[in-house]
């Protein structure tokens, strides 16, 4: 029996919403939930000829800080080193790439909330 816990449900549907909002930007989304040793991407898409990778954080609330504040320095490193990875692995070389996070607000009752910070470093 495997079992789906609440966050894990939350998370999932966070993705979904931050990546029809990416689509609704104009950016084709060509990956998600890619998984390697190093770790995963929550979402790959290209915004013209740059590949995006981009994290998605969500939060019920604002109780425990905003989503973005779970994207420190360490995360940003880990994220820019998946992103070589994935053009590796998929023989992608975009003329560029940016690491942008997507901040979503859900607590069920109201709409969701989201936010996106481009070209994170």
């Amino acid at each position: 029996m495997v079992l789906v816990r609440a966050k894990d449900v939350l998370g999932r549907e966070g993705e979904g919403l931050a990546a029809a909002f990416l689509e609704g930007q104009g950016m084709q989304v060509v990956d998600r939930n890619w998984r390697c040793s190093e770790g995963e991407i929550d979402i790959v898409a290209m915004d013209g000829q740059t590949l995006v990778v981009a994290e998605v954080k969500t939060r019920r609330t604002l109780a425990f800080g905003h989503p973005f504040e779970a994207v420190g320095p360490e995360k940003l490193a880990r994220l820019h080193r998946l992103s070589a990875s994935w053009c590796r692995e998929h023989h992608v070389n975009p003329r560029s790439r940016r690491v942008d996070v997507v901040g979503v607000i859900h607590d069920g009752a109201a709409a969701p909330q989201l936010e996106h910070l481009r070209g994170v470093s």
